[in-house]
């Protein structure tokens, strides 16, 4: 009797143990400037092109230029390998969600993202991209990857 308790105690404790490594899920803070630019209603259009390499991304989100200026990190805050690592992360699962959109809110997710990791387009595309994700993941509390949005 003994020993089916005391294995029954061994298989709670298990299953305690994985339910707490699943609730330790950091809540994104999002600081009342950054409410300020989510709550915009007037359409940005912010068009991310790199002259060298004629790539373009046009994003039409409102609000996002003002949080790009007046809260994301600055220009060169990154290099640009972090930025592309983190895009390719985030590229593949916005496209998985977009392929998905009865688990997936299809008005968040409308269109597919053609992001190639080998083409090099430029510093400027890349961080831009990487905000955009930023900016997107913390006004719509998404997550994009395995890391927690932080400006």
């Amino acid at each position: 009797m003994k020993k089916i308790i005391y294995a029954i105690g061994l298989a709670a404790m298990f299953v305690l143990s994985l339910a707490n490594c699943g609730s330790s899920k950091e809540a994104i803070s999002v600081t009342d400037e950054e409410k300020a630019a989510f709550s915009q209603t007037e359409g940005d259009t912010i068009s991310i092109k790199d002259e060298k390499t004629e790539y373009e991304i046009i994003i039409i989100e409102p609000g996002f230029n003002m949080w790009l200026v007046s809260i994301a990190r600055p220009e060169g805050f990154y290099s640009q390998s972090y930025l592309e690592n983190r895009n390719r992360i985030m590229v593949m699962e916005w496209n998985q969600r977009v392929m998905q959109p009865f688990r997936y809110n299809p008005n968040l997710y409308e269109l597919q993202i053609d992001y190639n990791p080998n083409i090099d387009y430029g510093y400027e595309v890349n961080y831009k991209l990487y905000n955009y994700f930023i900016y997107f993941q913390r006004k719509y509390n998404q997550r994009l990857g395995p890391f927690v949005p932080r400006v």
